[in-house]
């Protein structure tokens, strides 16, 4: 469950990043943004990995 809490930290920290690129055009938080979301792609692939594994012992 922890891996949940890291995700939720991680896209609530993005939001002022989002805010400043989308309606400021803040370049620099553009590639943050970025950054997180492959970050973000990251640890789901792990989450997905460790919940086939547990499915499939179990």
């Amino acid at each position: 469950m922890s891996r949940f809490e890291e995700i939720k930290d991680l896209v609530m920290g993005l939001e002022g990043d989002f805010d400043k690129f989308y309606n400021k055009g803040n370049q620099a938080a553009g590639t943050r943004v970025r950054k997180g979301m492959q970050d973000l792609k990251t640890i789901a692939q792990d989450i997905r990995k460790e919940v086939q594994e547990k499915k499939n012992a179990g």
